[in-house]
């Protein structure tokens, strides 16, 4: 494909987005096919010729289209639609074309700079606290993760690295493996299965606390557990609050939760994905009262704000937490080193990938 194949086959392209988007209320929302039905018309082998691209979409019409569920459909009603729009596309379409990979400052400074600006922007519509504004005094500040459940379990783990280390501190006699297996996470049963995934990945034992009849995580409940737990040599140390479960939209009080986990030392995330987006509208911040006592948060641009998946944002109050964590250094990784740290902070510290 040279450049001028790509302008007409990237127009035919455009238009076929256009006329999905705007006519996918007249589709059937779920596909009349049979698993396997893929394999009966695709070749078992991958071709040894390139196809004509003038025969890319209507392959897609005639063979991908009928296996597609459509969630953007007016008539999908089985989660919340998938988040995407006119202006997230052509972003996806600029980002692709440019092609480059920042999880340092040198390697991109304009998409690490953009990105630390874009998320205070974002913070500062849902007047998150100012702690996590990297234009704020402190040392906090966002960075994009794939996705909530990646959000939870990058906080799990900061959580499990800071107490151990502080428990370590304390008492350097005592072995870091027994401390580790000692440590226990708690949330409500009505909160995401990206909770109790994160635990499993963590190696962090975690307790799904049953939530009261308007379907919450209820402090007493919280207290209850966590005494019980050192009263068996466990040692708390990670809560994921939820604002906005996914089965009901229910909202945990942090203004009750928060000074449980303030005075026991326990790292408190908030789990905004679904619901976070509200709080852009003032009538809604009351859903987030005692937001002010938490660790860390995570909110999914993907899901209200109309952008294309995958996009989670994520907050920390102190990003030297992250760094310490998730600290894994090669020389061919590293920039010159003449960065201010608040404005080019290095995201291979701060998320699993090298790709952000």
């Amino acid at each position: 494909m040279d450049p001028e194949d790509f302008k007409q086959m990237a127009k035919e392209a455009i238009d076929y987005i256009v006329d999905y988007i705007e006519s996918v209320g007249n589709r059937a929302v779920l596909p009349n096919v049979e698993p396997g039905y893929l394999h009966h018309i695709i070749p078992k082998e991958a071709p040894e010729h390139p196809d004509d691209w003038r025969q890319i979409i209507p392959d897609i019409e005639e063979k991908i289209m009928p296996g597609i569920t459509h969630w953007n459909s007016p008539m999908f009603n089985a989660y919340f639609p998938g988040g995407y729009s006119y202006p997230s596309v052509i972003g996806d379409l600029l980002s692709s074309g440019i092609g480059c990979i920042g999880f340092n400052w040198l390697l991109s400074p304009a998409c690490t700079e953009l990105e630390v600006i874009v998320l205070d922007w974002l913070a500062k519509m849902m007047d998150l606290p100012d702690f996590y504004l990297a234009s704020s005094d402190g040392p906090g500040g966002g960075i994009i993760q794939t996705s909530g459940s990646e959000g939870i379990l990058v906080a799990l783990l900061i959580a499990k690295h800071k107490l151990t280390r502080q428990i370590l501190e304390n008492d350097p006699s005592l072995d870091e493996n027994t401390i580790k297996g000692k440590l226990i996470a708690y949330s409500c049963d009505q909160s995401n299965s990206c909770v109790e995934k994160a635990g499993l990945l963590g190696s962090m034992k975690t307790r799904l606390l049953q939530a009261d009849n308007a379907g919450r995580l209820v402090a007493s409940t919280l207290l209850d557990a966590i005494t019980q737990d050192k009263e068996n040599g466990l040692i708390p140390c990670f809560v994921v609050a939820t604002l906005g479960t996914t089965g009901t939209c229910a909202f945990d009080d942090l203004s009750e939760i928060g000074p449980i986990c303030r005075r026991e030392g326990i790292w408190l995330h908030v789990d905004a994905a679904y619901a976070g987006a509200a709080f852009i509208c003032p009538e809604y911040r009351y859903l987030m009262k005692g937001i002010e006592l938490s660790d860390s948060v995570n909110m999914n641009p993907h899901k209200w704000l109309l952008v294309n998946f995958d996009c989670s944002a994520f907050w920390i109050k102190d990003r030297r937490y992250i760094q310490e964590a998730f600290s894994v250094d090669r020389i061919y990784l590293r920039d010159r080193g003449e960065c201010i740290e608040k404005w080019a902070p290095d995201f291979r510290f701060q998320t699993f990938s090298l790709q952000h």
